[in-house]
């Protein structure tokens, strides 16, 4: 069986994937990324003028997961039961994980992947004063739950 993107209709133009004859299920996507930051950075959190960085990237991820719909052309504005947004602070940087929830008719992966992103995004933004060279990356889906194609686990690497 070949399987072909879901945003193009059969002529191949780019199309929003029609969910209304989808039942509404409880559908949960877990995110992920990852801040490398030098130690020095690191132990400087608490001190920052700004305001407690983990903090504030945690808003962030939480506003932004409500926006995914505004900032991915053809994501569904769904209606969010719950976004969570945690951080653990390791030796050579931040592990953030997003979790998105709903009931609807399309998952939420978009949203946990976005909550994610725009977190490591408020991280950097926060604390590039001190080092420019700041990297983020591993973004990626760890699982999900619900909807036609059921439960992914991402591989454990």
């Amino acid at each position: 069986m070949k399987k072909r993107l879901s945003h193009y209709d059969n002529t191949g133009r780019v199309s929003m994937v029609d969910v209304s004859a989808k039942q509404a299920t409880e559908r949960t996507a877990l995110a992920y990324a990852y801040v490398t930051m030098r130690p020095a950075v690191i132990k400087a959190l608490p001190d920052n003028k700004k305001g407690n960085p983990l903090e504030v990237a945690r808003i962030a991820g939480i506003s932004a997961a409500k926006k995914t719909y505004e900032l991915i052309p053809l994501c569904h504005q769904l209606p969010l039961s719950h976004i969570a947004v945690d951080f653990k602070v390791e030796k050579g940087g931040i592990a953030i994980t997003a979790t998105a929830k709903t009931t609807a008719q399309t998952g939420v992966e978009m949203e946990a992947l976005t909550a994610a992103s725009v977190a490591a995004l408020t991280i950097y933004d926060m604390t590039k004063a001190l080092d420019k060279s700041i990297t983020i990356g591993d973004i990626h889906l760890l699982k999900k739950t619900g909807g036609k194609s059921g439960r992914y686990q991402a591989p454990k690497p």
